[in-house]
């Protein structure tokens, strides 16, 4: 009886230690994360690219995990990115984190997410909220639109309460000024231009809309405007008023071949590009959000499910799903201080 006991045990200690073993094969020890960008010229999301390389050096560092980022350009085609989507999907990544080409398209990219069960992180790019419904392994990462607008509309007002002749160049009384805006359907231009302009005017600064055009994000779009309306309104125009620094910097290049480089030029993403114009005094200012930040939130959202690991703490999601990056106004005569 003693000799089945003793045999009975060294059947359980060898059962035991087989499913420790299976639990220790079953670590994972190495994660594929697919990242399909909507252009890949595009500065803001260049700099969110290169953060978001180094916190995965960093991430594998910290947690002895091997991290391996399959990043495609999907250059301005949903048709492209589903594709590319479908091809994360074969190779086994374990989460997707995608900036949509088309925000009011989402649905072909979740269809496929679900049905892999492969959880997917959108940033940059909001989809609409009926998508983001669908499932609880939707996630989103950005900036708010709004807080972004009032910021931006916020450093000319109080540049115009502090010195009114630095706003009102040609001191008529009013600040006429011109608009480049980012595409027509994307949800952060139209809201950036909504409330940009709606913080001009509850913070007393007397403005009048001059022209105004879509100019696709793009610097060479907006430079070639600004060159149109110089040439139309050229001692009309006081400020320009521009939904992302890339665009600002195109107004600038075609003030400065005019002369005309005491107009006030407005921004927003604060990229490398764009603090290098505020820091050389050409843009006034622009708002920047915490690209260390937002890029890290993504990346350790995108590692958590990937390991199947609860949401990051540091990163507290709206509702489950949102997480919105600080931001902050950054403006020349500031820089100008710290230098």
């Amino acid at each position: 009886m003693r000799g089945r006991k003793i045999l009975l045990l060294c059947a359980v200690c060898m059962a035991l230690s087989g499913c420790q073993g299976a639990q220790k094969e079953e670590e994972k020890t190495s994660i594929r994360i697919g990242i399909s960008l909507y252009r890949g010229d595009d500065t803001f999301i260049n700099n969110i690219r290169s953060v978001l390389e180094e916190r995965a050096k960093e991430y594998e560092r910290e947690n002895g995990i091997k991290v391996t980022l399959d990043i495609q350009d999907a250059k301005g085609s949903q048709n492209t990115q589903n594709n590319q989507v479908e091809r994360f999907i074969s190779l086994g990544c374990d989460v997707l984190c995608v900036n949509l080409v088309d925000r009011m398209d989402a649905s072909v990219i979740i269809d496929k997410a679900m049905t892999a069960g492969v959880p997917v992180v959108f940033f940059n790019r909001q989809p609409v909220e009926e998508d983001m419904n669908r499932w609880d392994q939707l996630y989103y990462i950005g900036v708010d639109a709004k807080e972004t607008a009032v910021l931006q509309g916020q450093m000319v007002v109080d540049l115009y309460t502090d010195r009114p002749e630095a706003v009102d160049i040609n001191g008529d009384g009013v600040v006429g000024y011109v608009l480049l805006e980012g595409e027509s359907s994307h949800q952060d231009s139209l809201i950036r231009t909504e409330w940009s302009i709606q913080t001009l005017k509850d913070g007393g600064v007397p403005i009048e809309k001059i022209t105004g055009g879509i100019a696709n994000w793009e610097r060479s779009q907006a430079s070639a405007l600004m060159e149109q309306w110089l040439a139309a309104y050229k001692n009309d125009i006081e400020l320009v008023v521009s939904n992302n620094d890339d665009m600002a910097l195109g107004a600038i290049d075609a003030l400065e071949r005019a002369g005309a480089v005491e107009v006030n030029v407005v921004g927003i993403d604060g990229t490398t590009p764009g603090l290098e114009a505020l820091e050389n005094g050409k843009m006034l200012g622009t708002v920047s959000a915490n690209k260390e930040v937002y890029a890290s939130a993504i990346l350790e959202l995108a590692a958590s499910c990937a390991m199947g690991q609860k949401p990051p703490q540091e990163y507290p999601l709206t509702d489950g799903a949102y997480y919105w990056a600080p931001q902050e106004i950054l403006v020349y005569e500031d820089i100008e201080e710290n230098q």
